[in-house]
């Protein structure tokens, strides 16, 4: 990373003594906190520095902080608050006939799952489906069916890519300590990079171990980052070559097309991830694709792999999460609510032309770096290594929440259905004055 200029290193002084100053309550909820969670935190990605702002309500597209401040919400919960903070009326329907008529914990099989896995198979096009908890439940089980499929080991996985709490790959050579089966993973250097990822996969499947190849059509936590299309269907035949079984990490880029980018770009994964917004604002994960491959966990045949989780057809989230997919976000809202995005970030990237900002993404969910020379055509983390300028991005969180703007520290942007088109052009004239308030920092 750049080092900062000292004024770059005044201008962030400032922003943050103003946000000290301006949200007390926070700072007291956060010393209260700390108490009794380490760090006062309990979910890594929501800790910032020099403590993280409490929210106390949402109402649609926008949250409320303990000190009284206003914000339009466009981090969207990383891409699960999709349905915004206020109960579409077919899923608050849905979430009272089961809590009032179905009830809870029943501890057996529903009506109500069959029908929220037939609308999956139907919307992602998938064969077979099953149930889990989260989008990191369900890449562990995914990548459990595809070793038992194979009868191997090994993983390749990508610089960048995130597939869950313990299934973090951040860059070359980095591993998060709690990633599951470390020595499991063979990591590729480069995303976007067909020739370097061909020659790891053929490298990993050289001792006839490498069950699977694990992939996100658009890199969510390494920054946004789409994959371009002759790249994803390049990496779907360099696993198909090797035996490998082909798993698309659909956890955030289902929203992204009318039925999954997957379907959207004709990539025909093998097996396919799911979670985030398809539980209709509840915890809920899935897995599915192949009918062979899912068999592994079919518990009629012998030797079968077993798949327990006390809440996976839990009653809330199999009537919220059908009647979001079915009533709420259905393929023709997809199609407009995505090129609502596009065309957002197009703009964003017009009033950032020429300076150190830049924007990358595809549809509703967008990212933004800040690097020394202006890097626009980002393609992989690795091509803005050393470059980027941690200390600007900082300021300009700083400031977008002073402007009422929440976004994640890191620069990731989720819409949320229903964002009025008013506000989102206020964000993008906050971006334009931000950038003419610091012209002197953000000129390349």
């Amino acid at each position: 990373m750049t080092a900062p200029n000292t004024a770059a290193q005044r201008a962030l002084a400032a922003a943050e003594a103003r946000f000290i100053a301006n949200n007390p309550l926070s700072q007291k909820q956060h010393t209260l906190a700390a108490g009794s969670l380490p760090g006062g935190n309990t979910r890594s990605l929501l800790h910032t520095s020099p403590f993280p702002l409490t929210v106390n309500r949402g109402q649609g597209t926008h949250l409320w902080d303990e000190d009284g401040h206003r914000y339009l919400d466009l981090a969207g919960d990383l891409s699960a608050g999709l349905l915004g903070h206020t109960p579409h009326p077919a899923v608050r329907a849905a979430l009272l006939t089961a809590l009032d008529a179905v009830g809870l914990n029943l501890g057996a099989t529903t009506v109500q799952e069959e029908r929220h896995a037939a609308l999956l198979c139907a919307r992602f096009r998938l064969e077979r489906v099953r149930m889990a908890n989260s989008g990191t439940e369900a890449n562990l089980h995914a990548l459990a069916g595809a070793r038992a499929f194979t009868g191997r080991r090994r993983v390749v996985v990508f610089a960048g890519g995130y597939h869950g709490g313990v299934l973090s790959f951040p860059g070359v050579g980095e591993v998060r300590g709690n990633t599951v089966d470390v020595a499991e993973f063979v990591v590729v250097p480069r995303y976007n990079d067909l020739e370097g990822a061909k020659a790891v996969v053929q490298r990993a499947a050289a001792g006839g171990d490498l069950a699977a190849v694990l992939i996100e059509a658009v890199q969510g936590a390494g920054g946004v980052i789409p994959g371009m299309e002759g790249f994803l269907r390049g990496v779907r035949e360099a696993a198909r070559a090797v035996g490998a079984v082909f798993v698309l990490d659909e956890v955030m880029t289902s929203r992204l097309a009318p039925n999954g980018l997957g379907v959207e770009l004709g990539l025909e994964p093998d097996l396919v991830t799911l979670g985030k917004y398809l539980g209709g604002g509840l915890t809920f994960g899935a897995f599915g694709g192949r009918a062979d491959i899912m068999a592994v966990y079919d518990p009629r045949l012998a030797g079968s792999l077993a798949h327990s989780g006390t809440f996976n057809n839990n009653t809330l989230a199999m009537h919220t999460g059908y009647a979001a997919l079915s009533e709420v976000y259905t393929p023709e809202v997809s199609a407009v609510f995505n090129a609502k995005g596009d065309a957002l970030r197009e703009q964003l990237v017009v009033v950032a032309r020429g300076t150190r900002l830049s924007f990358t993404g595809r549809g509703s969910l967008i990212g933004l770096h800040f690097t020394e020379d202006g890097t626009e055509q980002i393609q992989s983390g690795e091509h803005i290594k050393g470059k980027e300028r941690g200390d600007l991005r900082d300021l300009f969180w700083f400031e977008m929440l002073e402007a009422g703007f929440w976004i994640t520290r890191r620069g990731f942007i989720a819409l949320m259905l229903g964002t009025p088109d008013e506000e989102l052009d206020g964000f993008i004239q906050a971006v334009s004055k931000f950038l003419d308030r610091h012209s002197d920092l953000m000129t390349v």
